[in-house]
């Protein structure tokens, strides 16, 4: 083997021992990448329930602001005495808690199941934890 063949192969191989950790990395960013892509995709499916579940919570509180208030002025317009005032009164009131108690519940169940549903997703995902933002879940609205 000639000297000229020797530097040749030592050059080629070289080339080659600088090249591989590249196109090694570029396949692993490009895995990481498509994990990351999953990932985006679990947390835009999360924030669109979300998001349809406090607005349903809203409307419905709006909703029994309005029957409460609604409730309230029939309660005070009524001739027929004291009692019967009462009673619709607190009948108004009676119809208001519940109301809000089932919003309340409705929201929970809805928040509770778009992070569950997240935290399936993204585990299948396989992403880096460090990207995830699973651990702001205490951060939501509680619907108190």
């Amino acid at each position: 083997m000639s000297a000229k063949n020797i530097i040749t192969g030592t050059l080629i191989a070289g080339m080659l021992a600088l090249a591989l950790p590249a196109f090694a990395q570029t396949a692993t960013s490009t895995a990481s990448s498509s994990k990351i892509t999953c990932l985006a995709s679990a947390v835009a499916a999360r924030e669109g329930a979300i998001d349809t579940a406090i607005a349903a919570f809203n409307q419905s509180e709006n909703s029994a602001y309005t029957t409460r208030a609604s409730a309230l002025a029939s309660a005070y317009a009524l001739t027929s005495g004291n009692g019967a005032i009462k009673n619709a009164v607190k009948s108004a009131w009676s119809a208001f808690s519940t109301s809000m108690r089932t919003a309340r519940m409705t929201w929970r169940s809805s928040q509770q199941s778009a992070w569950s549903t997240f935290k399936t997703a993204s585990k299948s995902c396989k992403a880096p934890a460090s990207v995830s933002d699973a651990g702001n879940q205490g951060a939501e609205a509680s619907g108190n």
